[in-house]
């Protein structure tokens, strides 16, 4: 295993030169080659070292990474957009997308789940985007802001119902998109989370410290440091500390995969005590990012660009392994835990060929249980926009988790027998 890469350099403009620092050689080279967006965000992570200030400075990184990134995705989005303008009879075929996707949905979980299980009613289509319903959703909200590290940025909040059974209460750890530049727990994963909890669940929607001020890999440390508090503390809120599963949107979709394919790896948690439990039982990435290193289309070069300039902060070219060790894809093995995909195949941000190449190598190497379902004509944060498909997705999820928690508990009957 490749050693993990030094994480004190800021990541802004080369700092003076010191024995063990850039050179003024090394600087002038960066300033020959910077761009607009390298000074906008040199000037960004620098300003958070101001006196006093600095520390409510931060924020602005953040907004521009993601002027960044979406100055990047402006292709993808105008070529949807004339797609949709101008193809004749598209309306139509939207409509039969989202008629279809309970039966899309039902079909993609056969040999998955029971078949007893998915004899149910589907939620209907709704017209009203899940946003809405936030409020309505944090019912489900039990305790907020809970610390789960010594940062200020390291916040849980805590979903369940106020009754819950007397044994304890299976875990989902949410991890919320936002391109590495944006980690906040506000409105994301509500409707899953909301359903998880009427069904029994204790939910845990963390925050975690993101670029350009924190580099890579501090999002996937803060992401280890969370299943490591729940795996010693959820016992508090009720939660069984035996069962953890992970899910994440996006961003989150690339850490909560990562995260449970590298379970109590020591490279990605020396900031942990020793001893401390960071594996997972199950794994939902939601329309995720899996691969950090193809380059073979424009978008996806579009990405790593993105990736250099503004998360890792290093060159692809110079630093191969930093890529590859983040790349979920390349660290499928055959322990893997229990994995569900869930991806719309209208994602213009994140193609759906993320997702099936990773669900290919998934099924090529593990021996764990492996669901994909591809939900047709979705796009990309359908979960917070789109009623037509958001139940169903959560639905969904559920039933696999269900069945993940039925046969653990079935494997540990047959332990204490």
């Amino acid at each position: 295993m490749t050693a993990r890469p030094d994480t004190r350099y800021s990541g802004a403009a080369p700092a003076a030169t010191s024995s063990s620092g850039p050179t003024w050689a090394t600087r002038a080279r960066w300033l020959m080659k910077a761009g607009p967006a390298d000074y906008m965000l040199a000037m960004s992570v620098a300003s958070t070292s101001l006196p006093v200030i600095g520390k409510h400075l931060e924020p602005l990184g953040g907004v521009t990474a993601m002027s960044i990134w979406g100055v990047r995705h402006m292709p993808d989005f105008l070529s949807a957009a004339v797609k949709s303008w101008f193809t004749p009879g598209i309306g139509e075929v939207r409509q039969l997308e989202r008629d279809a996707t309970n039966a899309v949905t039902e079909a993609a979980l056969q040999g998955v789940v029971p078949a007893r299980d998915l004899d149910i009613t589907w939620p209907a289509p709704e017209r009203t985007p899940p946003v809405w319903k936030a409020f309505e959703h944090r019912k489900n909200v039990y305790r907020s802001s809970v610390r789960y590290g010594d940062s200020p940025a390291q916040l849980l909040d805590v979903w369940r119902t106020e009754e819950l059974p007397t044994q304890p209460a299976p875990v989902l750890l949410f991890v919320p998109g936002g391109a590495w530049v944006h980690g906040s727990r506000l409105l994301q994963g509500y409707a899953l989370m909301s359903h998880l909890a009427e069904m029994g669940w204790v939910c845990l929607s963390i925050d975690y410290r993101v670029a350009p001020n924190h580099r890579w890999p501090q999002h996937i440390t803060d992401v280890k440091t969370a299943i490591a508090w729940a795996r010693a503390n959820v016992d508090k809120f009720g939660g069984d500390r035996d069962f953890v599963t992970i899910a994440g949107t996006s961003a989150g979709g690339h850490l909560a995969a990562l995260a449970g394919l590298t379970g109590n790896e020591p490279d990605l948690q020396d900031e942990l005590p020793e001893g401390s439990d960071t594996s997972v039982d199950a794994v939902v990435g939601i329309y995720g990012r899996y691969d950090w290193e193809d380059r073979s289309t424009p978008e996806r070069e579009r990405f790593v660009d993105f990736l250099e300039k503004v998360v890792v902060k290093r060159s692809i070219a110079k630093h191969p392994e930093i890529f590859q060790e983040a790349s979920p894809i390349a660290r499928v093995h055959a322990d893997a835990p229990p994995f569900l995909v869930v991806h719309g195949s209208g994602d213009t941000v994140i193609p759906v060929q993320q997702a099936r190449d990773f669900v290919a190598r998934l099924r090529s190497a593990s021996r764990a249980l492996v669901g994909y379902v591809e939900l047709p004509g979705a796009g990309h944060g359908f979960d917070m926009t789109d009623g037509a498909r958001t139940g169903s997705m959560a639905t969904a999820i559920g039933l696999f988790l269900n069945e993940v928690q039925r046969k653990r508990t079935i494997a540990r009957a047959k332990q204490v027998i």
